[in-house]
């Protein structure tokens, strides 16, 4: 009898990954393809639509064939993406009206300072749990609407659609059929009410967005079409998933219930918490957004998000040059003198979450006779601890519940110190995963689900290495009480 496989889509900011999972959910091989990142001299960032597309397709095909594994083996798709990426176009043709606006690009932000929009900023809050900001898909499908020559024409003859990168993948490689999205993309393009659960059309109207545009919201496990990938299978094979690349990661750690917590070690960083079926509004500088859904229930989520931490040691790596690779910073900081106070904020363009000071600057505060290399190195890693206890205690007070232990994913957490120095701030057990790739394995985990190849039990596939915390809990304290004294002068 054949093996029977999921295909997992990581449409990521970089590039598309292919990953192919088998009958247990272990991950049996990848493919990627990047794409062009088209920088204007205005610094806007884009990413061609088509390319994308064409790439998605490739690297099904080129996974099966490095696999050796027949199309007629897989059973269904699951697609995980950039989140904020906006991308419009055609409902006739389906060809796009411009190059996508990418997540990191801010040319909408005149959008968010007019007054008109800017007054009703605590009404957007209140009804998408998200902070009123060009960053968001909202003010960039405004953008496209006011500077896309006919959008507006098209939008009011029904023939437009403005979505995040999902949507569009699923448009495509349906051939057009199916125009959805799933709660967890719609809750982050600041356009949808989290609370009724549907396109706001005051705030769709607010941005000069028809909520005809917008595609149909689904749960994060529904069918979402049937695709051959441009004739790559035989027959159709089902698309059962679509997810926000961060919030794929929160289900593929398995961060199933109420109070489960992960956080994704990137150039930036993404926590997240699961706060369960009712939303909860944050008062501590994070956000309220859709986990995921599934079987019919939908799960809420706060997250924060942090600029600066992977992108830390490329700093002391490539501007600085107290490193010649990411691998030494660990016993950098075992060499570093125990007493010393350094502490290193990195605000290099603002801080985010929780602080959300966008125009500090960085500080190197605590330097003594003592600070040399490896004092700056271990300070530079232990602002990535710092920052991300920062949300998490952000998150308890939001949440009203104690964090208990930490999923944690990304480059960064080979580092063995920085994980244990993690546990030791945030005062709890910290796990590592023996796998990566978890906005892929979220997506084809749902998929696989829905299929009905997987169980739940899935989410127990991988190992977990488990840090405790080890340090005295007072000079933990004494520790994170500099750092926040710290962050206040920057």
């Amino acid at each position: 009898m054949a093996k029977k496989y999921i295909i997992g889509i990581d449409q990521s900011t970089q590039g598309t990954k292919a990953l192919l999972f088998d009958e247990i959910g272990s991950l049996v091989k990848r493919f990627d393809l990047p794409h062009e990142q088209k920088i204007s001299r205005e610094g806007w960032v884009s990413h061609d639509p088509s390319e994308i597309y064409k790439n998605t397709v490739g690297v099904i095909e080129g996974l099966l064939k490095e696999a050796g594994v027949s199309p007629a083996d897989i059973e269904a798709i699951g697609i995980s993406n950039q989140r904020e990426t906006t991308v419009i176009w055609d409902k006739v043709t389906g060809e796009p009206l411009a190059d996508a606006i990418v997540w990191q690009c801010a040319r909408a932000a005149e959008i968010c300072e007019r007054e008109s929009i800017k007054s009703a900023s605590e009404l957007v809050m209140q009804r998408t749990g998200i902070r009123l900001s060009p960053y968001f898909p909202a003010a960039k499908a405004a953008w496209f609407m006011e500077n896309v020559p006919g959008a507006r024409a098209k939008a009011e003859k029904g023939e437009l659609c403005i979505g995040t990168v999902d949507s569009w993948l699923i448009f495509k490689l349906t051939g057009g059929k199916e125009f959805k999205t799933d709660y967890s993309n719609a809750s982050r393009t600041q356009l949808f009410n989290i609370f009724e659960l549907k396109w706001d059309e005051e705030i769709c109207k607010l941005f000069g967005i028809e909520v005809s545009s917008l595609p149909k919201v689904c749960f994060s496990d529904e069918r979402f079409g049937e695709t051959t990938a441009e004739g790559v299978f035989e027959s159709p094979i089902p698309i059962h998933a679509a997810i926000g690349d961060s919030h794929g990661a929160l289900l593929g750690q398995g961060c199933l219930k109420s109070g489960m917590i992960k956080a994704t070690y990137g150039t930036g960083s993404s926590i997240m918490m699961n706060i369960g079926e009712t939303p909860v509004l944050s008062t501590h500088g994070v956000v309220t957004s859709v986990a995921f859904s599934r079987n019919g229930r939908v799960n809420y989520c706060l997250e924060g998000n942090i600029n600066y931490t992977g992108a830390v040691i490329s700093w002391l790596k490539d501007d600085v040059k107290l490193i010649d690779s990411a691998g030494e910073t660990e016993e950098f900081c075992r060499e570093a003198e125990q007493e010393d106070e350094l502490y290193l904020v990195p605000a290099f363009t603002g801080l985010g979450a929780p602080h959300w000071k966008s125009h500090a600057k960085g500080v190197l505060t605590g330097i003594t006779r003592t600070t040399g290399k490896a004092e700056i190195v271990r300070a530079g890693v232990e602002a990535i601890a710092y920052q991300i206890t920062d949300v998490i205690k952000a998150m308890e007070q939001d949440a009203d519940m104690k964090v208990k232990e930490l999923s944690v994913d990304g480059g960064p957490t080979k580092n063995k110190y920085l994980m244990q120095f993690q546990s030791d701030i945030a005062g709890i057990d910290v796990l590592v995963p023996d796998a990566e790739e978890f906005s892929g394995i979220g997506a084809a985990y749902a998929a696989g689900i829905a299929a009905g190849l997987y169980t739940d039990e899935v989410f127990d596939l991988y190992t977990r290495k488990r840090f405790a915390p080890e340090m005295e809990r007072e000079l933990a304290e004494k520790k994170y009480d500099g750092w926040l004294k710290a962050v206040e002068g920057v």
